[in-house]
């Protein structure tokens, strides 16, 4: 039986069934191998996110001047922005090995403990989706990240007894898609968080220079400048479709990566002007042409476009609602004024209401109830 963090990522969750990878932030298991090609080395090639590497060079700064592991450092933000990329950094920085496992993969508290003793000193561990790892576990790493140390439980019943294990002092790396899932005594534990946020479009450009020049692809200011708009904010999808614009050019054209191969290119694999693809559109069609714009409960919507409500609620919509097409209510989800217009169709008779709008009272002379939240 394999050691945990040999096992990979296997525990990340999936694109989802139906869902395409397209533009999906989710990255799967042949791409990790292309995206180990294309990751930076070291924070001054990290692009993006300044903040953040700001305050952790000082903090990997710091500790290498006292000559003692840097704090626990906790990643958080949406999956595709660069989290395991730092992590990988920090021990590049720090001249240490990095072990890799997942949440998910650690089941049991022996796994865990297994792995701690196996590292060496200064060494960094890193946990991707560390928020859904399994609570026995958890409860081992609290000892372990604040003295260094695990009990080990040897036998069963009244017979068991604890043995302390001495670990290596080391650095916990945890990421987290959903920083809200994570305990309050796990959380307080890491001296450094740091929040993940979506690039811009100017720096998903740098992003896509440095991927077409380590990939070979000759690519054009307006061809980037058009791949990127399309990139929902982050480099995962923004590399992805570099690379299905580049297998068109290369057939369809002499190779270069110009505005109008990039926007042929992305017509046929369905990826529009905002990034949306043909599930987003589906949804956004559904709410408007069958349901009026709403509001409509997420179960019946996925029904109307033959997904999973899981699907449309955790792939779908965080997007859709950033990009202010579909807003979620207590009523259902609705469509707002900007879905119309994205779609082409014209916008209802008296606008969408929406924010601090309220709704037409039910009776005459009841009091006007509001129709949706701020």
């Amino acid at each position: 039986m394999s050691a945990p963090f040999d096992r990979g990522l296997a525990g990340e969750v999936e694109a989802g069934p139906g869902r395409e990878l397209g533009v999906s932030p989710q990255a799967g298991d042949e791409e990790r191998v292309v995206e180990s090609a294309l990751r930076p080395h070291s924070l001054h090639d990290f692009i993006g996110q300044p903040k953040v590497a700001r305050q952790l060079a000082l903090v990997l700064e710091g500790a290498k001047r006292r000559g003692r592991p840097p704090d626990h450092v906790l990643l958080s933000g949406p999956p595709g922005l660069g989290k395991t990329s730092l992590a990988l950094i920090i021990g590049s920085e720090l001249g240490t090995s990095v072990k890799i496992t997942s949440g998910p993969a650690i089941e049991r508290s022996g796994d865990l403990a297994a792995m701690l003793s196996n590292l060496g000193p200064g060494d960094v561990l890193f946990i991707d989706e560390i928020h859904r790892i399994a609570r026995p576990a958890e409860e081992l790493l609290y000892m372990a990240m604040e003295d260094f140390r695990v009990d080990v439980v040897v036998g069963k019943g009244p017979g068991a007894t604890a043995i302390p294990l001495e670990i290596n002092p080391f650095t916990l790396v945890g990421a987290t898609t959903r920083a809200g899932l994570l305990t309050g005594p796990l959380r307080d534990r890491f001296g450094f968080v740091g929040q993940m946020e979506f690039y811009e479009p100017a720096e998903l450009q740098l992003v896509l220079a440095r991927s077409a020049e380590l990939l070979g692809v000759e690519l054009t200011e307006d061809g980037s400048a058009e791949i990127a708009g399309r990139s929902r904010g982050t480099p995962r999808i923004a590399n992805r479709l570099l690379r299905r614009v580049r297998d068109y050019a290369e057939v369809e054209g002499d190779g270069r990566v110009t505005r109008a191969v990039a926007q042929a290119a992305l017509a046929l694999y369905d990826v529009d002007d905002l990034g949306l693809d043909r599930l987003d559109r589906a949804v956004l069609e559904a709410l408007v042409a069958r349901f009026n714009g709403g509001p409509v409960g997420v179960s019946t919507l996925a029904v109307a476009v033959g997904e999973e409500s899981h699907t449309v609620e955790e792939v779908c919509e965080p997007f859709l609602v950033r990009a202010g097409l579909l807003a979620r209510t207590p009523r259902g989800r609705v469509a707002t004024e900007a879905a119309w217009r994205h779609l082409g169709r014209p916008v209802p008779r008296g606008g969408i209401p929406l924010g601090g709008v309220t709704a037409v009272p039910r009776d005459p002379g009841s009091s006007s109830e509001p129709l949706f939240d701020a």
